[in-house]
């Protein structure tokens, strides 16, 4: 921790028992890191397989599971070697680094799905100008959109935070997120002016826009009973990953808010809190998609079924 070699440490103190169970914690978490690289892979391999996927609510729904993957990845990986390690710290500015790619690509997933809101009300709403709005051109504006505008913004939050000199070297967390502003000797009043901006921008302007497009689509299918179905069977899969994405960023906004006010929250309360937030979010997203999206729930059991016997009749046939 000597500024002077220009080399800043800090350290994580939300660990619990990390020595006594330490292997525990490592297989643990190691498990549920493959389950989560290899559940978003697969879905997103079938999408890009099956011609019948290619479709802008598909190319969407692959783009917000590669970033589950690239969300896990900026953790599970540290978090690993922490269990393992006598002594559970991070540089600063890798700290820094981590925090700017979690909330980059938290405001992406927000944005994907918001355009995922607007492809639903455009393909039930206004179905007969669905193929002209969302074309391939509209698609990729999009997903540029949602990976290269919260890189930017967020970007300028890193800058001024690195600029901003800190007095306090230890985090109480396991992982670096907005309560790495606690650490700073002086709270920043262009950071939170410009913190204030980007939290409507990436959030409060997408939830409004998102609530206000699947009102639009009960409106029309409480008036025809013909589009309920096909309103519940592609709607409630976003809306259930939009209401888990809300609650664990509400969690984490709040955590910031109540370290900022000095509020010392149970470690064992704050440690499992943070474990259920990198696993639910990363995980919860392809299950859904799987089981609850029709197109994708039949190629699954193919490939499921398809495995099955390839391995049953290798056995017949080598017996």
């Amino acid at each position: 921790m000597d500024y002077k070699l220009n080399v800043t440490y800090i350290t994580f103190g939300g660990h619990v028992e990390v020595q006594k169970y330490r292997y525990l914690y490592f297989v643990i978490m190691f498990t549920v890191y493959m389950l989560i690289i290899s559940s978003n892979f697969t879905i997103v391999g079938i999408i890009i397989i099956y011609k019948n996927l290619h479709e802008p609510m598909y190319i969407f729904i692959a783009a917000l599971l590669i970033n589950s993957v690239l969300f896990s990845t900026a953790i599970y990986p540290k978090l690993l070697i922490d269990f393992l390690s006598e002594k559970q710290i991070i540089s600063y500015p890798a700290c820094l680094f981590q925090w700017f790619l979690c909330y980059w690509l938290t405001a992406s997933d927000i944005f994907l799905l918001s355009f995922m809101a607007y492809d639903r009300y455009v393909s039930i709403c206004n179905p007969l100008k669905y193929t002209t709005i969302m074309q391939n051109t509209t698609v990729n504006i999009f997903l540029f959109s949602a990976w290269i505008l919260p890189a930017g913004l967020f970007s300028v939050t890193i800058i001024i935070s690195a600029m901003t000199e800190i007095c306090q070297f230890h985090l109480k967390g396991i992982l670096c997120n907005s309560t790495i502003l606690t650490l700073q000797c002086v709270r920043s009043r262009i950071l939170n002016i410009y913190g204030l901006i980007v939290f409507v921008t990436f959030l409060s302007i997408p939830l409004l826009f998102i609530l206000f497009t699947y009102a639009r689509i009960l409106v029309v299918s409480y008036r025809c009973r013909g589009v309920r179905r096909r309103a519940a069977q592609t709607c409630l899969p976003h809306l259930l990953v939009l209401i888990n994405f809300s609650c664990l960023t509400a969690y984490d906004v709040l955590l910031a808010r109540l370290d900022s006010f000095g509020s010392d929250s149970p470690k064992i309360v704050r440690f499992f809190m943070t474990v259920q937030f990198v696993i639910y979010h990363p995980l919860f997203n392809p299950m859904i998609y799987g089981l609850k999206m029709r197109k994708i729930h039949d190629h699954l059991k193919k490939l499921f079924f398809r495995i099955v016997n390839k391995r049953f009749w290798g056995k017949f046939v080598l017996g």
